[in-house]
């Protein structure tokens, strides 16, 4: 069975994640605000709402060196098995 997220709840994750990446750099929100050149504004909406532009979005995963995060973002699945495709049909 397969389990959908909403479009709130994989906001929230990538929040809690970029949150977390920030304070592991020890980063306050002004310091990435102006490392990534996103205004202190917009990433503060983003860490309390989730809402934000794409490219703001890209430019903190850039500041935060996590950017190559988006390759995976609509990469083809990879399969370990063949029950596993015929799982995932069912």
């Amino acid at each position: 069975m397969m389990f959908v997220k909403t479009p709130d709840e994989v906001s929230a994750m990538i929040v809690e994640q970029m949150k977390k990446r920030r304070k592991e750099g020890k980063l306050t929100q002004e310091q990435l605000s102006r490392k990534a050149g996103v205004s202190l504004g917009s990433l503060k909406r983003f860490e309390t709402s989730g809402e934000i532009s794409l490219r703001s979005l890209i430019k903190l995963a850039i500041a935060l060196g996590c950017e190559d995060d988006f390759s995976s973002l609509f990469a083809k699945k990879q399969y370990s098995s063949i029950q596993e495709i015929l799982d995932e049909n069912i």
